[in-house]
């Protein structure tokens, strides 16, 4: 695992076309905004979706940040 520290307003650039910004800080909890294709599925790990549940995907983007899935 890597890992790195960021302030708010910091990317990080994964595989050429996926951005991941620190978009707040605020106590234990820090708000990321991420930039993808829509062909890349961004789950949190805590979900295990079932077989069905996989193909379906909400995603919200304000701004031009996913802010929900």
């Amino acid at each position: 695992m890597l890992v790195l520290s960021r302030k708010v307003g910091e990317k990080l650039l994964l595989d050429g076309n996926i951005t991941v910004e620190v978009v707040k800080i605020q106590g234990n909890r820090i708000s990321l905004g991420i930039v993808a294709p829509s062909n890349v599925k961004i789950l949190r790990g805590e979900l295990k979706p079932t077989a069905a549940e996989a193909q379906i995907v909400e995603i919200v983007v304000e701004d031009g940040l996913l802010v929900a899935c």
